[in-house]
């Protein structure tokens, strides 16, 4: 599975420019993942970043959300919660954060804010440094994959 880095931003436009910056500094599409409430705006951002429209994800407590990559692929699989009905916060355990965090992370999105993360284990520091620095709100490591 790997390691996720994790940041929300606050709007689609704020997103965009978080990962232009992540492409700039080398990390690869194959590494990124998106996801935010299913909105025109938010459609056009995963098309143009991944070339791809992504999937849309009934999810407990968000709504309809739209998708992109290796994330939502780890959290629709294995384990005792499932994604779409028992929401993130349940499930972001799966990829190494505690279910307060993921509680936060859902909150976010319901309110708008675009998930982006980096899976990345050895470039975890820089992806939490580039999030940081173009405006990706409650970025942190799941650092707890396997402990909690």
């Amino acid at each position: 599975m790997g390691q996720y880095t994790v940041g929300v931003f606050q709007d689609v436009g704020s997103a965009g420019r978080g990962l232009s910056a992540l492409v700039s500094h080398d990390f690869t599409i194959a590494e990124l993942s998106l996801m935010a409430v299913e909105s025109p705006e938010v459609n056009a951002l995963v098309e143009e970043t991944f070339g791809d429209s992504g999937e849309t994800l009934d999810v407990k407590n968000v709504g309809v959300v739209r998708t992109f990559g290796t994330l939502n692929t780890a959290l629709q699989h294995g384990g005792e919660h499932d994604f779409g009905s028992d929401g993130l916060a349940a499930t972001m355990r799966k990829v190494g954060f505690q279910v307060h965090d993921g509680f936060i992370f859902e909150s976010l999105i319901g309110r708008g804010g675009v998930l982006i993360a980096i899976q990345s284990e050895s470039r975890a520091a820089d992806a939490l440094s580039v999030l940081h620095a173009y405006g990706g709100g409650n970025a942190s490591i799941g650092a707890w994959a396997g402990r909690v």
